[in-house]
């Protein structure tokens, strides 16, 4: 058995309720109380029962986050990033994956794990706003991502349009006039992907250059064999293309793979831009250009509400906030031949 309260409070000299105080973080012990009872449990090695003290509390220490596939690497990112942010609230993390199936979205929308979590962060791919208010589960929940669910909870987001747009900006002023989009139009993200194209129609017309409809390539999913797919339907169609904006950096690495294999150059005959700066992105041949949100960004705006909304002292507006979280254009190999940095949002509340 470890040291107990009983032995901290005998080394540091108060009382075992003295100790409880500390570990409890009441805010009326003394300082010089609190630093004698905090030296005693860093000498004798206590380490404070987090599941009773959670208990003690009303909450379990746990939040989840549930996103539509755990193997993406741009969710495996977030949860990563949501990880080590949750561990600085000394809070766990619980995932759990729904396919983006609209029943398993409801079903953990109403309780995760018999309601033992203390808040969720959820990226819904099928639900309404609609059904997100009725949800009957009383756990603060942020939302990630956008699907038209302003005002039923705290959403954090970044700005697609904006994004969309600098990227096929970032097309055009390397010359390009005939940019494809990959993955306009899909049967998952379909939010995401309309805002996505926005920009990129926003874009094009800015500089003056006719939408063709042909260019706006469909996609099923997001993933690398879709973009690969929908590359080759656009090649093998005799398409004047000079350049791709795919809407996930998976697509984008599927449509590379499709045009090296065609004997194309990437960015010669053509400059190819992702979404999402994945790991992958980095290290391919040629490296990808990429929107890249800030993922920590997101993980520490999501925690920060589910923490305000926890607390009931913190004085928060009831209405719901929507966050919007910074996003930049990171130029490499696949439209420029190096790797500089440019067009930085601000974060906006």
């Amino acid at each position: 058995m470890g040291p107990s309260m009983r032995d901290v409070a005998a080394r540091a000299g108060v009382s075992p309720r003295t100790v409880s105080n500390v570990v409890n973080d009441v805010n009326y012990v003394a300082t010089a109380t609190r630093e004698r009872v905090q030296h005693a449990m860093q000498e004798l090695g206590f380490r404070p029962n987090a599941a009773a003290r959670s208990l003690r509390r009303g909450r379990s220490g746990l939040i989840a986050l549930v996103v539509p596939e755990v193997d993406s690497p741009y969710y495996s990112a977030i949860a990563a990033e949501l990880s080590t942010v949750a561990d600085e609230y000394e809070w766990s993390l619980l995932i759990e994956q729904t396919a983006g199936d609209p029943d398993r979205e409801r079903r953990l929308l109403d309780g995760v794990r018999a309601q033992l979590v203390d808040g969720v962060v959820f990226s819904p791919w099928s639900l309404s706003a609609a059904d997100i208010g009725r949800r009957q589960d009383v756990a603060p929940l942020v939302l990630l991502g956008e699907r038209g669910l302003e005002g039923v909870a705290d959403r954090v987001v970044i700005d697609n349009v904006a994004a969309a747009a600098s990227a096929t900006a970032h097309l055009l002023s390397i010359g390009r006039r005939r940019i494809a989009a990959i993955g306009a139009k899909s049967l998952v993200g379909e939010d995401t992907t309309a805002l996505r194209l926005r920009g990129y129609r926003k874009a094009l017309r800015a500089a003056g250059v006719v939408r063709d409809a042909n260019l706006e390539l469909p996609v099923d999913a997001l993933h690398r064999a879709d973009g690969a797919a929908a590359t080759a339907r656009l090649l093998d169609s005799g398409a004047d293309v000079d350049a791709l904006f795919c809407f996930t950096d998976q697509l984008a690495l599927g449509a590379m793979r499709m045009v090296l294999e065609r004997g194309l150059r990437i960015p010669r005959d053509i400059a190819i831009v992702g979404f999402d700066d994945i790991e992958d992105g980095r290290y391919s041949t040629p490296s990808l250009t990429t929107i890249s949100p800030d993922k920590m960004a997101i993980a520490r705006q999501a925690a920060r509400c589910l923490a305000e909304r926890m607390d009931a002292r913190s004085g928060v507006a009831v209405q719901p906030r929507t966050i919007i979280a910074e996003h930049r254009l990171v130029v490499r190999e696949s439209t420029a031949g190096h790797g500089r940095r440019v067009r930085t949002t601000a974060i906006a509340t």
